[in-house]
This record gives C-alpha cells, structure tokens and sequence, in this order.
C-alpha cells in the first residue's frame, strides 16, 4: 500500500492508514496501525478484513 485510500488519527502519535484490495474476487480492508511519534515511523499492526463497513468512513 504505497497510497492509503484513508488515515485516521487515533490519538496524538497514533494513526491507521487503511485501503480497500481485493483478494480472489473479493473485496477486503487492509489496515495498517502506526506510531508516528517515533522517528523513524514504526507499524504496530497490520491486518486484513472483510468488515469493510465497521471502519470505512464516508466522507461527510
């Protein structure tokens, strides 16, 4: 994922940078939890979904 299609800021130093892939057919959510208070950045979590609604944000 070199572009997310999303980034949330969690909390101050916090941020998750999501993306919808597909996988087989099949549409998923890859997203990506990093510390950005740390220098150089470093990626805590990463994990794929299929709940792509529970965290996908819509523009308001």
């Amino acid at each position: 994922m070199t572009l997310p299609e999303q980034q949330e800021i969690v909390r101050p130093g916090k941020i998750v940078l999501q993306s919808k892939i597909n996988l087989q057919g099949k549409t998923h959510l890859v997203r990506v939890f990093v510390d950005t208070d740390k220098k150089p950045a470093v990626v805590v979590t990463v994990y794929q979904t299929n709940k792509i609604s529970k965290y996908w944000r819509n523009p308001s």
